[in-house]
Order: C-alpha cells, then sequence, then structure tokens
C-alpha cells in the first residue's frame, strides 16, 4: 500500500509540475491553439483575454500587410504605436479603408446610446466623451494622412457591436460587452484563409457599403 501511495503522489507531482509548466508557457499555449484550430477548422491564431494584450502582435502584423480594414467604435488604436508604422510608410503602398461612427449624428444616433451603455459603468462618458474621442481620432488621421488617397474613411450609424481589424493574413475579432470597454474584452485573431476570417471580411464590407464617405482633406 504505501508502494502505491508513492507512485500515486510521485504521479500527483509531476502532473502539477507540468500544469505549472503549462500554464506558464504562453508560447505552447498558443501552439495548441493553432494546431486544435487547424484540425477543427476555426482558424484560430492566438486568443487574447484581452483587447490591448494583442497590440504587440498586431502591430507585427499590420507591418506585412498589403492592405488593411478596420472596424471600430471608437478608433484609439489608429492613434497607438500599433498602427504608427503603417501611417510611416511611403504614401500609396497599402490601401486602408477604416469604418467609425458618425460623431455628429442625431441626439438618438446608436453612438448616443452606446455613450449611455459605457457610462452606466463609467461615469465620464455620460458626458458625450466618446463622440468627442472619435472626432479626436477623426482629427488625427487628418493630420497624419490627410490626401493620401489610399486611406479613406466612411461614418456609420448603425449598432456596432465588435471591433475588426483585417489583412491579406489575418483578423482579428473583438466582442463588446455592455460592461466593459473595448479594450477589456476578449479578441480572437483568424488566418486567412479560414471561415471565420471569410466571415470578418463580410461584416466589414457589409457595414462599408451602408457608410458615408468622411472629408480627410486638410484645412488650408
Amino acid at each position: 500500500m504505501e508502494f502505491v501511495w508513492g507512485v500515486l503522489s510521485s504521479l500527483a507531482a509531476s502532473l502539477l509540475v507540468a500544469g505549472i509548466a503549462w500554464l506558464a508557457s504562453k508560447r505552447l499555449r498558443q501552439r495548441m491553439i493553432t494546431w486544435l484550430a487547424r484540425l477543427n477548422g476555426t482558424g484560430v491564431t492566438h486568443t487574447y483575454p484581452r483587447q490591448s494584450e494583442a497590440n504587440a502582435v498586431l502591430a507585427a502584423d499590420l507591418r506585412q500587410a498589403k492592405w488593411v480594414r478596420v472596424f471600430a467604435s471608437r478608433g484609439n488604436e489608429l492613434t497607438r504605436d500599433s498602427f504608427v508604422h503603417l501611417w510611416n510608410r511611403r504614401a500609396g503602398t497599402v490601401p486602408v479603408e477604416i469604418l467609425l461612427p458618425n460623431a455628429l449624428s442625431a441626439p438618438d444616433s446608436w453612438l448616443v446610446q452606446r455613450e449611455q451603455e459605457v457610462g452606466e459603468h463609467d461615469l465620464a462618458f455620460r458626458t458625450g466623451l466618446l463622440g468627442r474621442q472619435v472626432q479626436a481620432n477623426l482629427d488625427y488621421l487628418r493630420a497624419h494622412v490627410g490626401g493620401r488617397p489610399e486611406v479613406e474613411v466612411r461614418l456609420y450609424d448603425f449598432p456596432h457591436l465588435a471591433r475588426v481589424i483585417a489583412t491579406d493574413r489575418v483578423a482579428y475579432l473583438t466582442t463588446y460587452s455592455a460592461r466593459e470597454h473595448g479594450r477589456n474584452s476578449p479578441c480572437v485573431v483568424f488566418q486567412n484563409p479560414s471561415p471565420m476570417y471569410d466571415f470578418c471580411l463580410r461584416i466589414f464590407d457589409l457595414a462599408w457599403s451602408r457608410a458615408s464617405a468622411a472629408d480627410l482633406a486638410q484645412d488650408s
């Protein structure tokens, strides 16, 4: 009996050590996720508990992109380090299409409704802050890439429940929660080709076809 307990305790200790090593190794977990995705056909290459944790990998993907599409509810990411290399690339090299909400839309617009929703857990957004942030991000784009024909922005006014950032290689999908900011929401990355990558592009294309053009020309 003592021998059996000794074997069992040894096995338990080995499993515990292996489990700790597994939890500590993000690379190993991501390899397993990718392997499983290939088996089941979902195309998942990375998963992140929070969207903000994906920024470094997103920046690397944007550096390699042949084209970029962004469907956002605020657009803060467009002004951060992950997009800097893209904006600094030689004009005309990478077509970029961006969807942002219309910050000047009617009082009953989706943007106002989202402000009220976010304002339930962040009181600052009850003051119209979300709309002003969207406008500030649009002003940033106008100052940074205004006049570049390969960068096009359209404005929408309809419900938006997930952020999409897609390139010719991958698509980042972040589903929004009524109780969290987007940066704290889970983010999943899909490879091309895969059904979910195609689904992300369909979401973008449908929204793009129903949005109106924004003027990025810089004031003289």
